[in-house]
């Protein structure tokens, strides 16, 4: 059966929501029931209805969603917060205290404490509280991840990590509200580049290393006049468990379409894969020639297995790696209200914890570039925080 879901933001002709919607319904786990898709009311209402959402479940804000949808029987069981980065932890930590389920876009907030926030919220009403780091839903990605904790790769060196497009290069669209609210530090936090992008990439080298970063140096630019934050940046950075890391990010980097890279040195071999080209994946043991794994072929991980749908040779990439954050999710939520045990493979999701460590490192880097790329050291107290409450 199809559990209810919710979505705040996303509004018409935004990719992200459209997005969404598609990786929701993927596996039929779950149906739009209840969305605030857009700032203006009218606009949110309206597109609500138009995607088949019953007229009094389309609602003119989140504040309205929330009142209409915390006493009802049917109400949503996952909520999906797609909105500026500004309004992440307010909306996320109303839900979250209302004893829904939270699925939130990154980054989780806008700063530490907030995050920090978040995941005690989430802790004290025992609620699932995910972060959409979605690449981390690809097949080979979890792949990759599974290579490492087996020891395929010896111990991990270093790990190299681009996320660089050139969408926000030509200068005269700096007026476009869809641009400028990522410079502007109201709208977007303390970061731009990094925290849109570059923690894509940090998420991916934790994720599949199974390591934290544990400090780093930054070098941020602003190349376009009235930006007031970074659309360039250069990041080194260091692991718990020895990892050497860097990372590259920007949105003017002209010629680059998406860029999200990823590759990891181990004493044994090197992978490399890119998101552009997401069904292959490079693999290179020491003193042997590379050869490309293939997403699908019959040798692969479980984990990577349980993250295709289709068979090997065909395309299958975005939609399907956000598919499988919720599908992660609908196990997750299903073996809960089962009061049975997830399946273990459900449980890479990224979560509030991810987030919070996402948010720990934008903040070091922003400290690292206002003090000329000094080393910061930095940490997160989550074994501080309380423990998840049990369902």
């Amino acid at each position: 059966m199809r559990m209810n879901w919710g979505l705040i933001g996303g509004g018409e002709g935004s990719q992200i929501g459209a997005t969404h919607r598609i990786a929701a319904g993927l596996d039929g786990a779950f149906q739009l029931a209840a969305g605030a898709l857009d700032i203006d009311a009218k606009r949110a209402r309206e597109f609500a209805i138009r995607l088949g959402v019953a007229k009094d479940r389309a609602y003119g804000d989140w504040h309205e969603m929330l009142d209409g949808e915390r006493s009802r029987p049917d109400r949503v069981q996952l909520v999906t917060v797609a909105t500026p980065n500004s309004s992440h932890f307010e909306i996320t930590r109303a839900f979250l205290r209302a004893g829904f389920d939270v699925l939130c876009e990154k980054p989780l907030t806008a700063t530490l404490g907030e995050a920090e926030e978040i995941v005690r919220t989430a802790r004290e009403n025992g609620r699932i509280c995910a972060v959409n780091y979605g690449y981390s839903g690809y097949a080979l990605v979890r792949h990759a991840r599974a290579m490492v904790a087996r020891g395929d790769l010896g111990r991990i060196r270093v790990v190299v990590a681009e996320f660089a497009h050139g969408h926000h290069a030509n200068a005269a669209d700096a007026a476009n509200p869809r641009v400028r609210w990522r410079y502007e530090p109201k709208l977007a936090g303390i970061s731009s580049i990094v925290a849109d992008c570059g923690i894509h990439a940090l998420h991916m080298a934790t994720f599949i290393t199974g390591q934290e970063i544990e400090s780093l140096s930054a070098d941020f630019a602003s190349t376009i006049p009235g930006r007031e934050l970074e659309d360039d940046a250069l990041l080194a950075f260091r692991m718990s468990g020895g990892v050497v890391g860097r990372l590259w990010t920007s949105a003017i980097a002209v010629g680059r379409m998406h860029g999200l890279t990823i590759q990891v040195f181990g004493e044994k071999g090197g992978l490399r894969w890119a998101q552009e080209q997401p069904n292959q994946m490079y693999w290179t043991p020491v003193g042997g020639s590379t050869s490309i794994i293939e997403r699908g072929v019959a040798a692969i991980s479980a984990e990577a297995d349980r993250a295709s749908r289709v068979t090997v040779g065909h395309a299958e990439g975005f939609f399907g790696a956000f598919g499988n954050i919720y599908a992660d999710l609908a196990e997750q939520l299903h073996a809960s209200r089962a009061q049975r045990m997830p399946n273990p493979l459900a449980l890479s999701c990224p979560t509030a914890e991810d987030g919070l460590r996402s948010i720990a490192a934008v903040q070091a880097a922003v400290a690292s570039a206002k003090s000329r790329g000094a080393w910061v050291d930095f940490g997160c107290s989550i074994t501080a925080l309380p423990q998840t409450k049990q369902l």
